[in-house]
């Protein structure tokens, strides 16, 4: 799922939009800052920053593509598990599905790895009986 490289403006809108809507489901997840970090590959200090101020936010493809498989994810979990609980905790419980080996989907996605992030929100999308949306 290559990104078209964006003209600067529409990149920079899509960052602070992005950046406006994560620090929300990192707090749905339960996740640590270190966390939130990781998953969109970037530096602790630079998502504290940006989620300080997300019009400073400048992410770059990859950066934008995990978050588009973040947001993904998010989607897939609400529609699969329509209780907010539910939905939000799936990502920590173990799952012993082969994907996953018994461990948590957070645990696979702690790996730092976009092809992780990618095979989470395929098994979701599989899940809804959808491809990848």
């Amino acid at each position: 799922m290559a990104l078209p490289q964006l003209p600067t403006e529409k990149r920079q809108h899509m960052s602070a939009a992005a950046m406006r809507t994560y620090p929300n489901i990192v707090n749905d997840w339960g996740l640590k800052e270190q966390e939130a970090a990781l998953l969109l590959g970037v530096p602790e200090s630079t998502y504290r920053r940006w989620r300080k101020q997300p019009t400073a936010a400048r992410l770059d493809v990859n950066q934008l593509e995990r978050m588009s498989l973040i947001l993904g994810i998010y989607k897939a979990l609400q529609i699969l598990l329509p209780r907010a609980d539910a939905a939000d905790s799936w990502l920590r419980r173990p799952n012993h599905n082969p994907l996953f080996a018994g461990q948590s989907p957070l645990d696979r996605l702690r790996s730092g790895l976009v092809q992780d992030l990618y095979v989470v929100r395929q098994h979701l999308d599989t899940a809804r009986g959808g491809g990848h949306a």
